[in-house]
Order: structure tokens, then sequence, then C-alpha cells
């Protein structure tokens, strides 16, 4: 994980939102490599805690069956780096591959009866989320 020494510790546990057909082929696979978009961009698109569910509002409106991937960043294959993106704020941006060994939990995201996404409580830190 790259890390800038002068600004606070980044979140150990980072999240991927896909579809539940991308993780089953990662799931059958040994690795989530990302999908097209990730490609296009050059790097796996990460959240952490406080970011999931605007990030499944504004990029995963329609995207059903939903799986939260809980990754911890300090197993990943790859440079993972904090970069800024929406509004400025810094998102984590996966320079590499997930291995299945760096997905602490693969959990599909449950709707309600108006069809609104129903997130677990998430946390940036293992110890937080009993993992």
């Amino acid at each position: 994980m790259t890390t800038d020494p002068a600004a606070a510790p980044y979140p150990r546990l980072v999240y991927r939102l896909c579809h539940a057909d991308d993780w089953r082929a990662a799931a059958l696979s040994g690795v989530f490599e990302g999908t097209d978009v990730d490609t296009r961009d050059g790097y796996i698109h990460l959240s952490e805690a406080g970011q999931v569910e605007d990030t499944a509002r504004l990029h995963y409106a329609g995207v059903r069956p939903l799986m939260l991937l809980i990754v911890d960043g300090e197993k990943v294959a790859g440079d993972l780096r904090w970069e800024p993106s929406r509004g400025g704020a810094l998102f984590p941006h996966l320079y590499g591959t997930i291995p299945l060994e760096a997905v602490m939990a693969a959990l599909p995201v449950p709707e309600d009866r108006e069809g609104h996404l129903m997130f677990p409580t998430l946390s940036n830190s293992p110890g937080d989320l009993g993992l």
C-alpha cells in the first residue's frame, strides 16, 4: 500500500461494489481483476467505509444483484494509492488486482421493499467488524 508519510494513516479496509456475476468470476479464477470501467481507467476503483453508499448511489443504481467486497488493503497485489476523485476526496485506487486472500468477506447487498439498498454497518478497521 502506498501512503504519504505526512498524512494520517489510511484505512486498512477498503470496499468494492460489483455485480454478483463479477464476484462469481473472481471466485472461480482466484482473483478480482476489475471490470471494463477499471480496465479503461487503469486501476480498480475502491471506496473507504464512508464512501460506499454514495458510490452505490452514483455508479451502481441499476446494478442488481449487487455484492459488497470487504478487502484487506494490506493483502492486495499491486500499488494501492489514495488519490483525489469525486469532490476532491481521497479514494483508494488499486493499480493491481485483488487476490481472494485479500477479500475478508463478500456480502450480497439486499434491498428494502422500496428498492433502497441496505448496507451493513461499515468500518475502516477490521476489529470494528469482528473480522
